[in-house]
């Protein structure tokens, strides 16, 4: 048997005032969406497990049926998967975000919704400037990239920046969650900040 499978990621969205306190999904016209659930089946789903942060790299991979306690490394690993570099033993891969900083803040996640060519140039020159043994940066698609890291401690928190417009980035960069990952957040909180610089 063959699935679709649509995941309308915030669809829901929330009660609007102007709208009648109904939600932008319960006043607009969707005849087939309508059609659809007269003729499926309904019910709830929780797609994001008790302890985890509610973002789409853990719903889709529960939606598909993976048991994210035990198969989630993180969007990197995502990201890797996804434009087909192949991990190897002890590399630790790290979702990169090209995004705005403007007097300190962050501006926006997107970079502006940069586009694929621009991205592709900004990429390949922060490997030639900043790509070592160490760090490697990979192409995505935008605003979405890859960098991998030979060597690092995976206890380390990241913030994503599309949780955070309008935050100090100071104040939301790579923190150790042991004394043994400090090096790690060290490490990559430098690479941000040479970032920075150069672009």
């Amino acid at each position: 048997m063959k699935y679709i499978i649509i995941l309308g990621d915030g669809m829901a969205d929330e009660p609007i005032a102007s709208l009648g306190n109904r939600t932008p999904l319960q006043v607009a016209e969707k005849p087939y969406l309508d059609m659809l659930a007269a003729m499926g089946r309904n019910g709830l789903f929780s797609t994001v497990p008790a302890g985890f942060h509610p973002g789409s790299e853990i719903a889709n991979m529960t939606v598909l049926g993976y048991d994210v306690h035990r198969e989630f490394e993180g969007r990197g690993s995502l990201e890797a998967a996804s434009i087909g570099v192949q991990l190897q033993p002890g590399e630790m891969a790290m979702r990169c975000n090209l995004i705005c900083i403007e007097d300190g803040k962050i501006k926006n996640h997107s970079a502006g919704h940069i586009s694929n060519e621009e991205a592709k140039e900004l990429i390949e020159y922060l490997q030639k400037e900043l790509g070592d043994n160490t760090f490697t940066f990979h192409n995505g698609i935008s605003y979405r990239h890859l960098l991998v890291m030979k060597g690092g401690d995976k206890r380390i928190s990241c913030t994503p920046p599309h949780d955070v417009p309008g935050t100090p980035f100071a104040d939301v960069m790579v923190k150790a969650d042991t004394p043994e990952a400090q090096a790690t957040a060290d490490a990559i909180n430098q690479l941000i900040r040479k970032s920075q610089e150069l672009l």
